[in-house]
């Protein structure tokens, strides 16, 4: 958990989806589901998968792209380039380094943060330290491209997922501050979403292959369970720690995980007077992208006043949990 240094503004966001959509009906098929019974437990209504050919990286950099045109920088200006993705281009190098040769932003150092759905929240609580106190520019971006890992006939998952991705440049100016983040992760419960073949505990043989190992799977009861128990919680301490009630709160910007199950926890997060952003209707769940596509949108609306007190609350795999409260 850290209290963030003022001297760190978000200069600018920018996002992009893929061209290609993909409706209920389509994505349904397979799994034996219709577009009625997708509406009814997800309220997504349809999402983008990314071409054949076009990698996480891709999708990347157009968001970084059209973030620093918000931003007013150039990618030379960038002294970091972090990317929260768990749906790499490779498993090494890491697709930041994709990304910065794509941008041009050869001065940059890159990696990659994979904290799955909460890893914008992780990736932007790290940059921050990163920049605090001695400057420079950063380009922060989630980027995910689930429909290359969802199992077809799985209507449990391959109804959830679009792919895009967000991004946000970090630097010193004027612009919304960073007032406060908590980081949270509970290992007990990592059995409850994940890609088990494809690293070093089950390589991608034959037989991973033969036994779908390759596939994200998730355990929708338990997670279910875990946002819905843990999320009005940890929110509630996170606030009170950051010095804010929850009528302070202007905006809501959650991870867009299933819009059903986010109905259950708005409730009970006492947010009365806030205005909860959701794209999840038109994109689905985008993975780590899903909070800067949803603050970017909101942002480029003009939703935002000075003095905003906005609220990002990433949750997924790990199980993890990320929370910010940025100052508009």
């Amino acid at each position: 958990m850290t209290d963030v240094a003022a001297d760190v503004a978000v200069l600018g966001t920018g996002a992009y989806v893929p061209d290609r959509i993909v409706s209920n009906d389509e994505v349904g098929a397979p799994a034996g589901v219709d577009g009625e019974w997708i509406v009814r437990k997800t309220a997504i209504r349809e999402r983008r998968w990314a071409a054949p050919g076009q990698a996480t990286s891709d999708l990347a950099v157009a968001a970084g792209r059209a973030a620093l045109e918000s931003a007013g920088i150039t990618a030379g200006q960038l002294s970091l380039i972090v990317v929260a993705t768990s749906t790499p281009d490779r498993p090494q190098p890491p697709t930041a380094v994709f990304v910065q040769q794509q941008l041009g932003a050869l001065g940059a150092a890159a990696f990659d943060v994979n904290a799955v759905c909460s890893g914008s929240v992780f990736a932007l609580s790290v940059v921050e330290g990163m920049l605090a106190g001695r400057g420079g520019h950063a380009l922060v971006i989630g980027a995910d491209v689930y429909s290359r890992i969802l199992n077809p006939a799985d209507r449990k998952t391959v109804v959830l997922f679009g792919d895009g991705a967000g991004a946000m440049v970090l630097g010193p100016g004027k612009g919304p501050r960073i007032r406060h983040v908590a980081l949270h992760t509970f290992g007990e419960l990592s059995d409850l979403i994940q890609v088990p073949a494809g690293g070093s505990r089950i390589p991608p043989d034959q037989a991973a292959l033969d036994a779908k190992l390759q596939y994200f799977a998730m355990d929708g009861r338990e997670v279910r369970r875990f946002v819905v128990e843990q999320l009005p919680q940890l929110t509630k301490q996170f606030l009170h720690e950051a010095g804010v009630v929850p009528d302070d709160v202007a905006h809501f910007v959650p991870h867009q995980a299933n819009g059903v199950m986010l109905d259950t926890v708005i409730e009970d997060l006492s947010l009365s007077r806030a205005t909860t952003h959701l794209t999840l209707e038109e994109y689905g769940n985008t993975g780590a992208a899903s909070i800067p596509i949803t603050l970017d949108a909101a942002a480029r609306k003009g939703a935002f006043r000075p003095g905003d007190l906005i609220l990002l609350a990433g949750f997924g795999g790990g199980m993890a949990a990320g929370l910010a409260l940025l100052e508009w």
